[in-house]
């Protein structure tokens, strides 16, 4: 076989391969991001408008989280914040909406002690997807109905629901990382 012949195989075999190499890398990236992130990476692709920016901004949002300063909690704070949460709960009863404000403040409170920081709601939104994706619409929910409330726009079955969904994230921030407890 002559040079040119070896040649004319071996390029566009070389090319097929690293281009083959790209796209299973691009597939084993973006498999991980769905694990990774959950429901969120579906929202991102809706709100990027395809998959190749939605894998790109959560990359870029866990860039972010990786720089952050984030702690846990010690057990002292842990119970403190059990039995603040509870007391919330129990107002519930006799003042839904400010239990629903507090349970925002709370909530807020306690993302702040973590070091996530406070720079708006969609910014923390995309710093809590990172660690939190599974229960972040959890939190969208809980907001959305807090908001409303403020202009006296929702139910007590509303205001019901935004606590359980700010239940959700709440357990989630307070448990240890790797610890699969649950608070109560």
């Amino acid at each position: 076989m002559s040079t040119g012949t070896l040649l004319a195989i071996i390029i566009p075999s070389v090319i097929v391969l690293i281009a083959l190499g790209v796209g299973l890398s691009m597939l084993a990236r973006r498999r991980r991001l769905r694990r990774e992130f959950g429901p969120e990476y579906g929202r991102t692709v809706e709100e990027t408008g395809g998959p190749l920016a939605a894998d790109r901004e959560l990359r870029s949002r866990e860039q972010r989280h990786d720089k952050l300063q984030l702690r846990e909690l010690s057990t002292d704070a842990r119970r403190e914040y059990v039995q603040l949460w509870t007391r919330e709960q129990e107002n519930f009863v006799d003042r839904p909406v400010d239990a629903v404000d507090r349970a925002d403040q709370l909530v807020t409170r306690l993302m702040r002690d973590r070091g996530y920081p406070m720079e708006g709601y969609e910014q923390r939104l995309h710093d809590l997807s990172v660690e939190h994706g599974r229960t972040l619409d959890h939190y969208r929910r809980a907001h959305e109905v807090q908001v409303r409330s403020a202009d006296g726009q929702a139910t007590t079955e509303e205001l019901r629901g935004a606590m359980v969904h700010y239940r959700a994230l709440f357990d989630e921030l307070l448990t240890p990382s790797g610890s699969s407890q649950t608070n109560e």
